[in-house]
């Protein structure tokens, strides 16, 4: 499969403190390849914890910042983006208008998620990167409005829960303006507030490791490990360190002056402000739990976003590796989800553009037409999804209704009428699917109904014992002679009670014959 084939997903991220992209590329096997990565910190969340609004300028930054990363992506060929927002805008009072003005800017529509299924996306990114064994094993994602606690193992999550101690809304609350130890002492006091009810449910569930996760521990471990050993670290990913390295390092935060906190080698300048409130959080979280050590997963919430779209979308997904003309992919995907009959309904597909070929030079239609022709042979019978009963009819409604895209509202119009009048009564003036019908589209639905009802009823067992047709066309008649493979007497009976509208619309009489033949119908 060339790779121009692959599906290009764009998954943007938009959080408290920064928002990242990922550009990926999902593979036929329904892995993914990362092609590129971007990242700005508009820092949403600064303020908005204790104002519980937006400013205009956050708005502002954050539309900039996502409309100058969807630039990105589309002058890449990107044309698919999912998008979600965390704390920080489903807190905000007034974060329906950074949505609205995101939207309008880019036309990007961002989820905006619950703290529980952000917790669930984490899980997802760091279960699909690591190996659990046999084990639960406990993840915390410390961000910056919201800290994520996931007990889960490599089957499903069991338990989390999503407090509010993110860094940034930690640092807005209690140290922005007073870095006084009475200042620490209540950020403690809130941190253990929330934790104090909260872990015991996670012990309860157990667990036998530590994960964490998120921009900020991962600078909290490249920072350890320079102290450690002054050099920089050679993998985030599986690093681990200890609760005294956490100490080590809140306590090296604490004796350096905000102001140059920067200074300390492995710091990113836009977190110095933020790591002092996260390593509390983290220790915290390690001493009441007991738990000596934490592995680094540098997989989270954008990594689980992809997996969640992967599997949500794997239909589509193979589909769309399977046929690139949209057109065609889409009505196989609704082929798909409505069960259809693949056999029949493709060699009925076969017959009917056999018999459009053989016939073009009395109805004069060209390849438009014969693809309407060859969707609605497909989806001729997606009604019994619905019922048996008046299937055909249901087939009208989920055509009519489904989101074909690639179609324009009148071409799904007409394949839907063409489906319906697949069998049954054939087109009269009054019938209530033929009201949204543009009238220029008449004369072809005759045509094309008329070679759809003969082309089903020439596979009327279903077994295709009709393997080809041969058209001969006089002033007055349309001779049709049928290559069989079997006994076909209920396909011709079929044919000759249907065959009414295709003379119609063709202006002649209709004969049928057969010819036994011994070729492979599968030839």
């Amino acid at each position: 499969m060339g790779v121009e084939q692959m599906l290009k997903l764009a998954v943007l991220d938009i959080g408290s403190n920064s928002i990242h992209m990922i550009l990926t590329e999902i593979q036929p096997d329904f892995s993914y390849k990362i092609l590129d990565r971007f990242k700005d910190v508009p820092r949403l969340g600064e303020e908005t914890f204790t104002t519980g609004s937006f400013s205009s300028d956050a708005i502002g930054k954050g539309t900039e910042v996502v409309r100058t990363l969807a630039t990105l992506a589309h002058n890449r060929g990107f044309t698919r983006i999912e998008a979600v927002a965390t704390s920080a805008v489903r807190e905000a009072a007034n974060g329906g208008d950074l949505i609205e003005a995101i939207e309008h800017e880019t036309g990007i529509q961002v989820r905006v998620v619950t703290g529980l299924e952000e917790a669930r996306l984490i899980y997802l990114g760091v279960r699909h990167s690591m190996d659990f064994g046999d084990s639960n094993v406990l993840i915390v994602d410390v961000g910056g409005g919201s800290v994520e606690l996931i007990v889960g193992n490599r089957h499903t999550l069991l338990h989390a829960s999503s407090l509010k101690l993110g860094a940034i809304r930690l640092n807005d609350l209690y140290l922005k303006k007073d870095t006084s130890s009475d200042a620490l002492k209540r950020l403690e006091k809130a941190v253990e507030a929330q934790l104090k009810p909260t872990l015991p449910r996670f012990k309860k569930v157990g667990f036998e490791k530590l994960v964490g996760t998120s921009g900020m521990i991962g600078n909290l471990a490249e920072v350890m490990h320079l102290q450690k050993t002054g050099r920089p670290l050679p993998q985030l990913n599986l690093a681990s360190f200890s609760v005294k390295d956490v100490l080590e390092l809140e306590n090296l935060l604490l004796d350096t002056p905000l102001k140059r906190r920067a200074e300390i080698p492995g710091v990113d300048p836009q977190r110095a402000d933020l790591l002092l409130p996260a390593t509390i959080v983290l220790r915290s979280i390690m001493e009441r739990l007991d738990l000596d050590e934490l592995t680094v997963s540098d997989k989270a919430i954008r990594e689980g976003l992809l997996y969640d779209f992967i599997e949500r979308h794997r239909d589509g997904i193979q589909a769309e590796q399977e046929i690139p003309n949209v057109r065609r992919r889409n009505v196989m995907y609704l082929a798909r989800r409505c069960q259809y009959e693949a056999v029949h309904a493709h060699h009925v597909a076969k017959l009917s553009l056999q018999l459009f070929d053989q016939t073009a030079a009395i109805h004069k239609m060209g390849a438009r037409e014969r693809e309407w022709l060859e969707y609605a042979a497909i989806l001729h019978d997606i009604g019994y999804l619905i019922n048996s009963r008046q299937h055909h009819k249901h087939s009208y409604y989920l055509i009519k209704n489904s989101d074909l895209a690639g179609f324009t509202a009148d071409e799904i119009e007409l394949i839907a009428n063409v489906a319906r009048y697949h069998r049954r009564a054939i087109p009269e003036d009054d019938h209530k699917t033929l009201k949204d019908l543009d009238p220029t589209l008449r004369e072809p639905l005759s045509v094309l109904g008329g070679i759809l009802r003969l082309g089903d009823a020439l596979d009327r067992t279903h077994f295709g014992v009709i393997h080809s047709l041969c058209c001969s066309v006089s002033p007055a008649y349309l001779d049709i002679a049928l290559s069989t493979t079997d006994d076909a007497a209920l396909e011709l009976w079929a044919a000759r009670d249907r065959k009414d509208l295709l003379a119609q619309g063709l202006n002649r009489t209709i004969r049928l014959t057969t010819t036994p033949t011994h070729e492979d119908p599968d030839a």
